[in-house]
Parts: structure tokens; C-alpha cells; sequence
């Protein structure tokens, strides 16, 4: 069944028109028309997310906003893999000969800069050209962002369950004015000084994150350099956005300051690593199917333990989606800093892949700041659902004092191991696009092996004068 509905997704020639369709009501151009003038938009940025987390962009003069409604904008192909060429030369995703996409943009992500309002941005859709023969208007395969809409659509009419998550993004910020000044042995989280120090960093960001439409709702700063600021949690696409913006705000705030802003998974040994946890929860008719009414132990439904137990079945095979360079996995090898390194669940149990807390939430540990949130959510929608097709038994939660359970797939602690456990995946074999996977997996065996080829400090200093 659900490889039926994704085939027919997929080779929907329609999809481009009925998106152009959309565009081109006439109460929509007016919208847009009206915004543009109000705001006195001079520029527009039709933006795509790529595979590898980043973004694609081409500017536009605002007043050609109803040609690019209807018509969008062409780009290369290999644009979706960041035009990464492999070691090689050959750019991965389909060589310099490769075709070009169509971007169409979705006008309700439509938001004017608030730190410079003569120019707006669009989050776009790719599609197949039209004039393509046999696959004109289908939905471009290697496009995560319409790749994960679609997924939630089909997974909310196969199960009933809309699925809602909010994510935890850490990273950190260095530069004049921000350096941590702590007792050996202690840790500089939740110190109001520290948070002072971070003052205009976090002022900005939230003043625009706010003008963006995220709901920002909280803050604190975690290790040397570390601020996590959180939003309100909605659908698991509109999530996704919001964290691929909140990117963008972080990256401008830096500008703005004169500092630098990381995503980097794992900037240092013996601090924390910069996380991205997902909280979860499955939504029918307004009420949260994750908590069972009465529960005070666990907080946990038997829907929650199935979705749970979906989760760490695949756990290990989506570890490449999760944790997605080179550096994620040293998160997992740096004991005591809060990076889940096996497949285990428990409440409020910082100890597992998965923590349950009092309120129905269902907080997976494993992804890190660099994932691509679109690919993350697709590759969780199908372990859930699996979840709850096979009634996945989620065995029984960590013990006080944090004893693991061996039920689950060992997870993979290097790309390496990472890679060949995705690649044999049967189920993200259905959850992905075929040309999906293959591009994903070209970017990562590309990485992978220019880390594995570059001599490192580490070497010289074991073996220059140390062997034979």
C-alpha cells in the first residue's frame, strides 16, 4: 500500500500544474501584489533546501512575482547536491550535462527580511520540466522539501495521524566579547552571566526568528559558547522550515556582530555537541495519541510505545540521515556529554536515544544541528508508521540508574558504518525516492572518503617518530 501511494506521488504529471494552479488564483496574486507594494520589496529569494541542508537561491526584481508564480525558476539539477563535485571532478547528482529542474515557489512562506525590507524571500517546490518527455511535471525525486509534504500527507491518510514535532537546535557562537570564563570542573549552563554575555546575540535572532512567524518561546545557554533558542512546535514540514530558517536568521545575526555562528556537530572534545533533537507527538482530532489519560509513571500510550518502538527498529539505519558528516559521530565517541550512543528509551532519561517527558513528548536524541530537518522528519514518518503497523514492542525502559537494554540494532559510530547500514535498508528504500537515495548516498561516500584520505595531526604525533 504505501509503496503504491508513493509511486503514484511521484509520477504524478499533473503535480506541477495543480501547484501552478494554486499559484495563480487571482486572491493569491493580489495578496503578494499588495504585500510587495506595502512593504516596498525591491528583490525576491526563490530558495530550495538542498539534500545537504543548505539552500539554493536565485534573485528576482519583485515585480516579476506573477511570471515566477506561474513559471517559477530554472536551475541546474546537481543544485539539490550543492553542486558538489566528487573527488574526481564529476559534479554528484548528475554531471555538468545534467538537466535542469523547475522551482515553484509556495506563496504562504512568503516573508519580507526584517533586516533589510526591500527584500522578501519564497521557499520553493521542484518539479520535472514540463516538456520533459514521459516525466514533465512530476515532482523532482531529489527534492527533500516536497519529498517530506507529500510523506505526511499519505502517512496522515493511511494512519489518521498528523505528526508534530519541534526541534531543539544547538550551536555556537564565537568572537570579541563571547569567551567563557568557568571553574575547572564546572559546567557554564543556565549561568545568567553567560546568557548577559550572549545578550545582543540572542535579541537579534529572536527579534527576527519573531518577524519570520516563529513563535519563540524559550532559551538557554548550554557550554562554552552554546545558546539553544526554541520555538513552538507545529506540523512536521512547517518545523522543517522554520528550522531552515532560523539558519538563516543565525547566519545574518553573525554578520551583523562581527562573530561566527556553527552548526558544526562537534566543534570541541569535552563540551557538548551541538544536538538537534526532534520531539514528536501523533495529533487526531485535536488530542495527542502519545499520552495515556491517568499514566503517571511513564506518560506513555500504547500508540506512543509502538511509534517508539518503530523509531528504534530503524534507528540504526537512518543513523547516516541523523547524524549526516563526518564530524556527528564524534559526538557519540565523547562519554558524559549528552550524545546518545544506543538505541534505548526511558522518562526524563537523558541516558537514551529516545527520553520521554511528562507532557506526551517523545524526544529523539540522535540528529544533530547539521541534518537536514526535510529528511530527517520522511525517514521518521516511516519508522513510526512501521511502528504502528507491526505493533513494534518497544521493550522496557532504561532502569534509574541508566542499565541498557540490548534489544535493538547496534547504531553505527562512524559515516562509514553509517553509509552501508542505510544502503541496506529496505525501508528507507521505500520511504525515498530512488534518485533520492542514490544522490544521498554519492554526497556521503564522496565525504567520506576525502576524510578518510587527508593525513591528520593526530597521525603525525602517533606514529612520526613512534613506529616501527
Amino acid at each position: 500500500m504505501a509503496n503504491n501511494i508513493v509511486v503514484s506521488a511521484l509520477t504524478d504529471n499533473d503535480a506541477f500544474h495543480k501547484h501552478q494552479a494554486a499559484n495563480m488564483r487571482p486572491e493569491v496574486v493580489k495578496d503578494l501584489e499588495q504585500k510587495i507594494s506595502a512593504a516596498g520589496v525591491e528583490f525576491i529569494y526563490y530558495m530550495l533546501p538542498t539534500i545537504g541542508s543548505k539552500v539554493v537561491a536565485k534573485m528576482v526584481p519583485a515585480h516579476h512575482i506573477k511570471r515566477n508564480l506561474e513559471k517559477g525558476i530554472a536551475l541546474h539539477r546537481t543544485a539539490v547536491a550543492d553542486l558538489q563535485s566528487d573527488r574526481a571532478g564529476n559534479l554528484i547528482g548528475g554531471g555538468i550535462g545534467a538537466r535542469e529542474m523547475i522551482a515553484l515557489p509556495d506563496p504562504e512562506t512568503f516573508v519580507v527580511l526584517p533586516w533589510d525590507t526591500s527584500i522578501a524571500r519564497m521557499l520553493c517546490r521542484a518539479y520535472e520540466p514540463t516538456h520533459f518527455a514521459g516525466v514533465g511535471g512530476r515532482p523532482l525525486q531529489t527534492d527533500s522539501r516536497g519529498l517530506l509534504m507529500r510523506a505526511h500527507q499519505e502517512f496522515t491518510e493511511r494512519t489518521g495521524y498528523e505528526v508534530r514535532s519541534g526541534t531543539e537546535p544547538e550551536m555556537m557562537w564565537a568572537g570579541p566579547g563571547l569567551e567563557v570564563i568557568k571553574k575547572d570542573g564546572a559546567s557554564p549552563a543556565y549561568q545568567v552571566e553567560n546568557l548577559e554575555r550572549a545578550r545582543e546575540i540572542f535579541k537579534k535572532v529572536i527579534r527576527y526568528a519573531t518577524a519570520f512567524g516563529l513563535d519563540m518561546v524559550e532559551g538557554d545557554y548550554e557550554d562554552d559558547g552554546q545558546l539553544e533558542l526554541n520555538w513552538m512546535f507545529d506540523r512536521v514540514e512547517l518545523t522543517s522550515d522554520r528550522l531552515v530558517t532560523y539558519r538563516q536568521v543565525c547566519k545574518q545575526v553573525a554578520r551583523e556582530l562581527g562573530i561566527t555562528a556553527s552548526f558544526m556537530p562537534k566543534p570541541f572534545n569535552g563540551l557538548m555537541g551541538n544536538g538537534c533533537h526532534h520531539n514528536l507527538s501523533l495529533w487526531k482530532d485535536g488530542v495527542n495519541a502519545c499520552i495515556e489519560p491517568g499514566n503517571t509513571e511513564i506518560h506513555l500510550s500504547e500508540v506512543g510505545r509502538w511509534a517508539v518502538g518503530g523509531m528504534l527498529t530503524h534507528a540504526a539505519e537512518s543513523t547516516a540521515i541523523m547524524a549526516s558528516t563526518v564530524n556527528s559521530y564524534k559526538r557519540f565517541w565523547d562519554a558524559g556529554q549528552f550524545a546518545p550512543s544506543s538505541p534505548s528509551w526511558g522518562l526524563d532519561s537523558r541516558e537514551g536515544m529516545i527520553r520521554i517527558s511528562s507532557i506526551g513528548r517523545i524526544e529523539y536524541r540522535q540528529p544533530d544541528s547539521s541534518v537536514n530537518p526535510y529528511l530527517s522528519h520522511t525517514a521518521l514518518l516511516a519508522s513510526i508508521e512501521d511502528g504502528l503497523a507491526r505493533k513494534i514492542d518497544a521493550g522496557d525502559p532504561l532502569t534509574q540508574d541508566g542499565a541498557k537494554i540490548a534489544k535493538f540494532d547496534v547504531m553505527p559510530m562512524t559515516l562509514g558504518d553509517a553509509i552501508v547500514t542505510f544502503e541496506s535498508s529496505s525501508m528507507l528504500s521505500t520511504a525515498l525516492p530512488e534518485e533520492m537515495r542514490k544522490v544521498f548516498i554519492d554526497l556521503k561516500r564522496d565525504e567520506w572518503a576525502r576524510y578518510c584520505g587527508v593525513i591528520t595531526e593526530w597521525e603525525f604525533s602517533q606514529y612520526w617518530e613512534t613506529v616501527p
